[in-house]
């Protein structure tokens, strides 16, 4: 078709060359993931000034909604024009929603702002990853890895942190003023390293915005279901009822559309690849895992062992740790061994272990045995992340992959507002082990998955 990317073998570049590439689209991703992080500390006092104490968790979740929504949306519209042509847009937005951020007078002007910017972080998250499979074949992409997990880490670990000191020192705005220098230096830095990518035609193709509309239609109503379900309404309430039938009938339109469409947003073809088709679920399960221990691990050590909120971010840093380095180490042993598989079962394995044994903490358990478990989930994590994207963009089609990522992405987003509301809600009712209990169930069921998943060699080149 023309004006999408050919099957044909893209020119993957040298380690110098891909380098540069690499740099400029990992600090994309932190500008990204930093913002979701950074935010957090802030939340309260930013909800005091603007008067919406009542609505404040909608802070975090306008930009997690239309992340979420946009981000197969992303991932098709990169298939038909192009990394190049995308990112830098994605970039101006996000930098011009954070600078409205910073300005806000009022709770809805904010809202409105958060998910503007969060409309601009999701390209910002598509398009880095899926640049990443343009120019380095599947089975050299884990020799990289570090840089992507770093950002991650980095945002994770450092985000909250730099959030609380700028809100207390100086003023909640300066977390989205700190947007603008970091979006300027993304701006220019991925310009230069986009210039190694291909910059594609676009042709007479047609943008199937009917299929995009209901897509996101359909991935909004869920996900106000499951952030606001059980919060702001009661899930055995109309309101719930009227969410999860909305997102039903959107999503069943979604399929009648797509169907149909000569050039659909989300191709139904992708998920007939049952190894895409696994990882998608895989990205679902593991981010569910990351996100529930993420919120489990530091109300554990205030609740139970009595710690500040600082001891407790201080005590969980050893989980995220260890998923960052574990996520390096996944990448490079699937590059050596050539397979992503039975890298995935080995780390899926220590998933359900460190679960099953957060799930035996009790006030006597030693704090060097609870970072013994952190550590034991948080290398399953990080070893399994990095193989499931290689597994998935090596298994789909060169023209798909794309919107594989940017489908990849949307199960991960998922799957994390799913995991923290499901963690939240068996803590508060069942305790802790219960928490933690629920989330191993999934990791089970990730094996299962994993385990009937073809392990496919990956590709040196297409």
């Amino acid at each position: 078709m023309s004006g999408t990317l050919s099957d044909t073998a893209p020119s993957y570049l040298t380690h110098p060359e891909i380098l540069p590439v690499v740099r400029g689209v990992a600090l994309c991703i932190l500008l990204s993931a930093l913002d979701q992080t950074i935010v957090v500390p802030a939340v309260p006092a930013m909800a005091a000034q603007l008067h919406g104490h009542q609505h404040l968790a909608w802070i975090v979740t306008a930009y997690l909604l239309t992340g979420t929504a946009a981000t197969p949306v992303f991932g098709k519209l990169s298939d038909i024009y192009g990394r190049r042509r995308l990112l830098q847009p994605a970039i101006i937005l996000f930098v011009l929603a954070s600078l409205g951020c910073a300005i806000a007078q009022t709770l809805p002007q904010m809202l409105l702002l958060r998910a503007l910017q969060g409309v601009g972080g999701a390209g910002l998250i598509t398009l880095a990853q899926t640049a990443m499979a343009d120019v380095i074949p599947p089975r050299e992409r884990g020799r990289y890895q570090i840089y992507m997990s770093g950002m991650w880490g980095i945002a994770s670990l450092g985000g909250p942190i730099l959030g609380g000191v700028l809100t207390d020192y100086v003023s909640w705005r300066a977390i989205f003023w700190i947007n603008l220098p970091l979006g300027l230096a993304a701006f220019v830095i991925s310009s230069r390293a986009m210039r190694q990518l291909p910059l594609h035609a676009a042709g007479s193709v047609k943008i199937d915005y009917p299929g995009a509309l209901l897509l996101m239609a359909a991935i909004t109503a869920l996900l106000i279901l499951i952030s606001a379900g059980g919060e702001d309404f009661a899930w055995l309430s109309r309101d719930s009822a009227m969410l999860a039938a909305a997102s039903a009938v959107f999503l069943l339109l979604t399929i009648l559309q797509e169907s149909r469409a000569v050039a659909p947003v989300l191709p139904l073809h992708i998920f007939a690849n049952k190894v895409v088709l696994g990882g998608l679920a895989l990205s679902f399960t593991n981010t569910l895992c990351t996100f529930g221990a993420t919120l489990l691990l530091p109300l554990y050590f205030q609740f139970v062992l009595h710690t500040s909120a600082a001891i407790s971010g201080l005590c969980s840093t050893p989980f995220m740790l260890a998923f960052v380095v574990l996520s390096y180490a996944g990448g490079q042993i699937s590059r050596l061994i050539g397979r992503t598989k039975p890298t995935m079962l080995i780390a899926l394995l220590l998933c359900l272990a460190g679960l099953c044994l957060l799930a035996s903490m009790g006030r006597s358990t030693p704090i060097a045995l609870c970072t013994v478990y952190m550590v034991v989930l948080g290398s399953g994590i990080g070893l399994v992340q990095p193989n499931i994207t290689v597994a998935i963009q090596n298994a789909a089609a060169r023209p798909d992959v794309g919107i594989a990522t940017g489908c990849m992405l949307l199960f991960r987003a998922i799957g994390g507002a799913t995991g923290a509301t499901l963690a939240g809600i068996m803590m508060l009712k069942h305790g802790f082990p219960a928490a933690f209990l629920v989330c191993a169930a999934f990791a089970l069921t990730a094996i299962a998955v994993a385990a009937l998943m073809q392990d496919l060699s990956l590709r040196s080149a297409n």
